[in-house]
């Protein structure tokens, strides 16, 4: 049977996103300065996510969990001076990142909100399309977030999605995760757990979701997007500049034991170096759909 919302003993969940705002905000430098990696990285998933939405010159757009707006300053180009784009995060700091690189670009069709993504506080039915890009997987809650991103869009609106797909797709992120989960002597995770990295990657679960929160036509596909570094070493500096669980886990230990832990990530790791330099495995997952 298909879990719908997070079981009943779920972390307190304002507790929980405290603590992720709090990290965001120090990270969200960090984050920004790794925004080439992450444009190589994403960028034929997110013109795939941006075509999967409709969005085309003239849309007003809602973009959720917006982080530092790599993929912000892509829509707010697609919909030229006629569109729209909103931006929001649960970090004032990184959003303000997000203004200051779209003004930079000379786009001034881009505005920010800083917002639970659980939580956002727009006008029903104002927005042509919905994005998501690597953010609705850590929500606690990821139902009432596709609710929320259901009332914002008008009839017809249509909205796209971006997670990590499944665990054995995604084998980078399962050494990070074990790796950290043993140096901290806690049990092994179940993958799929609400807040997660892979917690919308079990197949069929995105689809239940976004059926469930009133949307239709929904199409689900999947995408390799292999990462590409120099070394290990390179890719886990990105890993340290996010606010992923990796570094919620390692918080608690000593700065040694911590550093211990990130050795240990980059000797598994460099199980993907090739001669040409460092490819970890990813696969992404896009769903689409339309209100």
């Amino acid at each position: 049977m298909t879990v719908l919302s997070p079981p009943a003993s779920s972390p307190d969940t304002q507790a929980f996103k405290s603590s992720v705002r709090a990290q965001w905000d120090r990270c969200a430098t960090g984050w920004d300065h790794h925004t080439a990696a992450i444009r190589s990285w994403l960028r034929q998933p997110t013109e795939a996510m941006l075509d999967m939405a409709g969005i085309a010159p003239g849309c007003a757009v809602l973009d959720v969990a917006a982080g530092a707006g790599d993929q912000t300053l892509d829509i707010a180009r697609r919909v030229g001076p006629t569109g729209r784009v909103l931006a929001t995060d649960l970090s004032p700091v990184i959003l303000a990142l997000a203004l200051h690189n779209a003004q930079q670009a000379g786009l001034r069709n881009v505005q920010t909100l800083v917002a639970d993504g659980e939580d956002l506080a727009v006008e029903p039915t104002s927005f042509d399309a919905v994005v998501c890009r690597l953010g609705l997987m850590f929500f606690p809650d990821p139902l009432q977030g596709l609710r929320g991103m259901h009332r914002a869009l008008r009839p017809g609106g249509g909205i796209c999605t971006m997670v990590f797909s499944r665990p054995e797709r995604n084998p980078c992120i399962g050494i990070l995760m074990s790796t950290a989960m043993q140096h901290a002597g806690l049990p092994a995770r179940d993958p799929f757990t609400p807040g997660g990295l892979l917690s919308l990657g079990k197949p069929g679960l995105a689809d239940a979701l976004f059926g469930a929160a009133g949307f239709q036509e929904i199409a689900t596909t999947t995408l390799d997007a292999p990462f590409h570094m120099p070394t290990a070493r390179h890719y886990l500096d990105f890993v340290r500049a996010s606010a992923s669980p990796i570094q919620q886990i390692l918080s608690r230990l000593s700065p040694q034991a911590a550093n211990d832990a990130w050795a240990d990530m980059e000797e598994s790791l460099s199980t993907f170096a090739t001669p040409g330099g460092w490819v970890g495995p990813n696969e992404l997952q896009l769903t689409a759909a339309r209100r």
